[in-house]
């Protein structure tokens, strides 16, 4: 059981992201501040994903609250929370901090902690699941009000997002750190922990683009949005392979965070990229950490074109972990398919002959290196 609890904590190491952060954070471990952690059941543990993915951990959960809905898949619908509590861990990595919970269920009295607090930090939370559709991307319950209100309080605000999908922050310029936490597993608030206090080097990246409002998505309202449960409603998706980050290369939109997208507290430089063409696309390059700090980046390799046609996609990926000044060398060989396009009247993948040219990234909207490679045609599987 601990083999496997290791497990589960390296995972959220690996996936949680820093979305945003002014040098608010990592909280140093000798820190004497007064911090409020608020909201989310954090002195409980951190919610998990409905359904299927529900999965009962030794000892059972820490907390379970019925919610319910229509139809038969409201019978599922509940908030379960793993016993992994973030406001425990971060007490152990910050013994000399005075921390105190406040449930977020008044915005006037999480106020009331966050203005006598040097910190505050906010748990936005939200249940999701197979099953069920999200109206829109806000925080349910208030938590989006709670947190304005704790911001106005007290400019020193975290916000730590324990969701399965991109939300809207209107409080995005007002809060000084935005940790993307997703449902992060049974060590789901030692991870938390670890990461804000720098105990271990963010180095999640976002594998959704998050957008800045369902307006720059493909359909901003369903058909058949809030009709009875049961309701037949036909839906027509005609965008083709232009979805998520390629979606909003195609529009030019710009996105609240990018596909791919995530900080650190080291800094990371690429350089020497080289690409070779033919079957498919090689790129070596080498990866230097610039920063202070130990730490694991994530360089992304991207079609930004086609034989003369523009579009984007992602060709790879290599997490790369390095001391302060280290550098390596990668490489990354692209899937030929990724290079194609299905071709639905022959019932093949077609490369087109030409040059392609290709990105080196930090993600989708974020690159650092360009070249070119010139591939021939092909046309394979079905």
């Amino acid at each position: 059981m601990a083999s496997h609890n290791e497990i589960a904590l390296e995972t959220a190491h690996q996936g949680i992201v820093l979305l945003k952060n002014d040098g608010v954070l990592p909280l140093a471990a000798d820190t004497t501040a007064r911090i409020a952690m608020i909201g989310g059941h954090a002195h409980v543990g951190v919610p998990i994903g409905t359904g299927s993915s529900a999965v009962t951990p030794p000892g059972g959960y820490g907390a379970e609250m019925w919610i319910g809905g229509p139809g038969i898949m409201g019978l599922a619908r509940k908030l379960s929370v793993l016993p992994s509590s973030p406001f425990e861990e971060l007490k152990k990595l910050l013994p000399k901090a005075q921390i105190e919970f406040d449930s977020g269920m008044s915005t006037a009295e999480s106020a009331f902690l966050a203005r006598r607090s040097d910190i505050a930090i906010v748990f936005g939370i939200r249940v999701e699941g197979e099953g069920f559709d999200l109206p829109d991307l806000s925080l349910p319950w208030g938590q989006d009000a709670v947190i304005e209100a704790v911001t106005e309080a007290n400019p020193n605000t975290i916000v730590v997002l324990e969701t399965g999908n991109p939300v809207a922050m209107p409080w995005r310029d007002k809060v000084r750190a935005i940790l993307e936490a997703w449902y992060p597993g049974q060590a789901g608030g030692q991870a938390i922990a670890e990461i804000l206090t720098g105990t271990v080097n963010p180095s999640g990246r976002l594998p959704i683009t998050f957008p800045v409002s369902l307006d720059q998505t493909p359909r901003p309202e369903l058909p058949g949005l809030g009709t009875a449960w049961g309701t037949r409603t036909t839906i027509r998706y005609d965008e083709g392979a232009e979805v998520g980050y390629r979606w909003f290369a195609k529009t030019g939109e710009k996105p609240l965070y990018a596909f791919g997208h995530g900080l650190s507290y080291t800094s990371f430089d690429y350089s020497d990229l080289e690409v070779s063409g033919g079957d498919t696309v090689t790129a070596t390059f080498t990866v230097t950490n610039t920063g202070q700090r130990e730490g694991a980046d994530v360089p992304q390799l991207y079609l930004t074109e086609a034989a003369g046609d523009k579009h984007m996609r992602l060709l790879g990926f290599e997490r790369v972990e390095l001391q302060p000044g280290e550098s390596r060398g990668v490489t990354v060989t692209a899937d030929p398919r990724l290079l194609a396009r299905f071709d639905g009247v022959a019932g093949q993948w077609h490369i087109a002959e030409g040059t392609h040219r290709i990105a080196l990234g930090k993600s989708a909207d974020t690159f650092v290196l360009t070249a070119e490679a010139r591939l021939t045609e092909q046309l394979f599987g079905s």
